[in-house]
């Protein structure tokens, strides 16, 4: 596996790095349970699906360049930190190109999204725009919402409740309660990615003036907060199969509680950097979850 010091500044690698792949399990599942939610209605729309899959993919690029940027901008990215390599701060991609290629990801978005507007109308406009904004100010501007313990509450909507309802609306061009309930686990596992994420950065964090929730909270509070997601996402397939008329194929999720399991005793146990490889085990479980729900809406 390459490291920083295998790479050469400027170079695609660096890129990669700067595009965070592993987070893109975040953008692509709740595009694949929204389509899910779609055919269930006999209204799926394979154009429709991959335009919100690719937007979904350059809003999330998006985002974490941005993020790389302002949190090198504010300190938050140092020598000290424990988790994965960030372009700037480690000296692969200059502060400008990182900027300039920020805004040229959003703008793809856009042009991406103004075939959707076409589908959609006006709510896509007002979900696009809100998305664009939310990836910027979630590090940047007067009031990062991570760096007020809203980071949160900010990938709960926008990577579950907002993803899915809108990736179904675009293709049945109506809104759906179901798709809606749909949404709440993959946002609650979104969050839960996050969570891992924070809890490891507790402490340079607090030091760089950066109070995510999990500093707010502390470890121990924090760790309980990831197993309330954990146990949460995991209510719904239930909630599903009682109050909407599902066969059992939508308690498929549950399949994977064992992995949620295994999660959750490694929160428990890991600290610092050990969690980078439970922050990647959460993202797994999240696409596990996904597709096997995306299954039981399938069948």
């Amino acid at each position: 596996m390459s490291t920083a010091t295998d790479i050469r500044p400027g170079t695609f690698a660096a890129w990669v790095v700067a595009m965070r792949p592993k987070t893109l399990a975040a953008a692509a599942v709740p595009v694949v349970v929204g389509s899910a939610v779609a055919y269930h209605h006999e209204a799926l729309a394979i154009l429709p699906a991959l335009a919100a899959l690719l937007g979904a993919f350059l809003i999330q690029i998006g985002t974490n360049f941005a993020n790389d940027y302002f949190d090198f901008q504010s300190g938050a990215d140092n020598e000290d930190r424990l988790g994965p390599t960030r372009a700037v701060q480690a000296g692969l991609l200059s502060e400008r190109a990182v900027r300039w290629a920020t805004g040229l990801t959003f703008l793809a978005a856009a042009a991406v999204g103004s075939y959707l507007i076409f589908i959609g109308g006006w709510p896509i406009v007002v979900i696009g725009i809100a998305s664009i904004l939310s990836g910027l100010a979630y590090t940047g501007g007067p009031y990062p919402l991570g760096y007020h313990g809203l980071g949160d509450l900010f990938v709960f909507i926008f990577f579950g409740l907002i993803a899915v309802t809108a990736t179904h609306y675009v293709q049945a061009l109506t809104w759906s309660a179901e798709a809606l309930v749909a949404a709440v686990p993959i946002g609650l596992l979104s969050t839960a990615i996050l969570v891992v994420n924070n809890y490891r950065d507790i402490d340079t964090d607090r030091q760089a003036g950066k109070q995510t929730l999990a500093v707010r909270l502390g470890r121990r509070l924090t760790r309980w907060q990831y197993g309330a997601l954990l146990l949460a996402s995991y209510a719904i397939p239930v909630v599903h199969w009682q109050f909407f008329d599902h066969s059992i194929a939508i308690l498929l999720p549950l399949l994977s509680l064992p992995l949620a399991g295994v999660a959750l005793r490694r929160m428990w146990r890991l600290q610092g950097s050990a969690l980078n490889d439970l922050l990647a085990f959460t993202a797994g479980l999240l696409a596990v979850f996904g597709f096997l729900y995306a299954m039981g809406f399938a069948l």
